[in-house]
């Protein structure tokens, strides 16, 4: 959710196994994120957690979140982000977040925009040991913005906080789920995170789950064109974008001649763990292998049958297990999951046919609909 902490590190010299990363995803994840409440106060029309307003009271305890951190350290991740739920929601938040960098994880924040997410919250983040903060933007107005996340002042609390993050000396993210609510007005959601001077945008494919299971995903040729748009877009603006859930798009970069690069997704290179401590591939995948509070993160991470199977690409069934890029992308396994059952499954909103040759290599489609896209 943050960036790129990751990208301005250096990694040490390690092999992922596929030729074309330097990290080794079976030892060490890239990125840690700790869901660290469920409780927030927006109510998300696509939110993953279906969050409430109260915590749970069996969440993590400061001593059992503390012990999470060291392992996550000892496991070898590069960037360790507290997500929710609302982060701010947690009042022993900040020193967690000390305990992270202490521990030279580049902590990073994902707080929700209500009341609580204040100048000084954000100084204070600062102040522990944060280095960046994601703010979430849905929509280039209020109230597109405002209906998606269930808040009214969302929107105007959310272009505030950048101004604060910015202050505090802070890496601005800002993140964007694509749904049909908001995917016609993306160019004019670019032009926001332009203007509020985001480092990276951060956009983020719906999967089906949570409250999001009533929400209707793209169909795979909208995601090939928004995928087209991304790549038209990125040499055109000052901040870096990365997608969520949308491995694919790394398949059309090197369809347009970029190098290729190895998949993060989920359960390689990336793991999740929920304010009970249940360990996921993602948040987006709600299969555990396990909780730290009966096994070590280390052993869920590298040993359990669930994250092998996820970074073993010879495991994918279907189009993803016939197709050239499976190293690369894999495909979304959360997707696969909510839309099949399977994580191992073949995407269903994937447009690429390997059976076909020359299929998706045809030129981009984003310029026919760069206004609706």
């Amino acid at each position: 959710m943050p960036q790129d902490p990751a990208r301005e590190m250096r990694p040490q010299p390690s092999s992922s196994g596929d030729g074309t990363s330097p990290f080794n995803y079976d030892r060490s994840p890239v990125v840690t994120i700790w869901e660290v409440t469920r409780a927030c106060d927006l109510v998300c029309r696509h939110c993953r957690a279906s969050a409430e307003p109260h915590r749970h009271p069996l969440e993590l305890t400061t001593e059992e979140a503390e012990s999470l951190i060291d392992q996550a350290a000892e496991l070898g991740t590069r960037l360790f982000v507290f997500t929710g739920g609302d982060p701010l929601k947690r009042p022993d938040l900040y020193q967690l977040i000390r305990r992270a960098a202490d521990r030279r994880l580049h902590p990073s924040v994902t707080p929700s925009a209500t009341p609580l997410l204040t100048r000084d919250n954000i100084l204070r983040m600062a102040e522990a040991g944060a280095e960046a903060v994601a703010l979430s933007l849905d929509g280039d107005e209020a109230e597109l913005h405002d209906a998606f996340r269930g808040w009214e002042g969302s929107f105007r609390r959310t272009l505030e906080a950048a101004g604060y993050v910015r202050e505090a000396g802070l890496r601005l993210q800002i993140n964007t789920t694509v749904t049909r609510l908001n995917w016609g007005r993306l160019d004019r959601i670019a032009r926001r995170v332009e203007e509020l001077g985001a480092r990276r945008w951060s956009v983020f494919f719906l999967v089906p789950t949570g409250r999001g299971a009533v929400l209707q995903p793209l169909s795979a040729e909208e995601h090939e064109q928004v995928y087209h748009w991304l790549a038209d877009l990125q040499p055109r603006v000052p901040f870096a974008i990365k997608t969520t859930e949308a491995p694919a798009y790394r398949r059309v970069l090197a369809q347009r001649g970029a190098p290729p690069r190895a998949a993060i997704g989920d359960g390689k290179g990336f793991c999740f763990i929920s304010h009970i401590g249940e360990v996921y591939p993602s948040g987006f995948l709600p299969v555990s292998a396990g909780n730290v509070r009966r096994a070590s993160l280390i052993e869920l991470y590298r040993e359990s049958p669930l994250f092998r199977a996820l970074r073993d690409p010879a495991r994918l069934k279907g189009r993803c297990g016939r197709c050239p890029y499976r190293e690369m992308c894999g495909g979304s396994r959360a997707r696969a999951y909510a839309m099949t059952g399977d994580y191992l499954a073949e995407e269903p909103t994937c447009a690429f046919d390997p059976d076909r040759e020359g299929a998706g290599m045809q030129a981009s489609p984003a310029g026919a609909h760069r206004q609706d896209v």
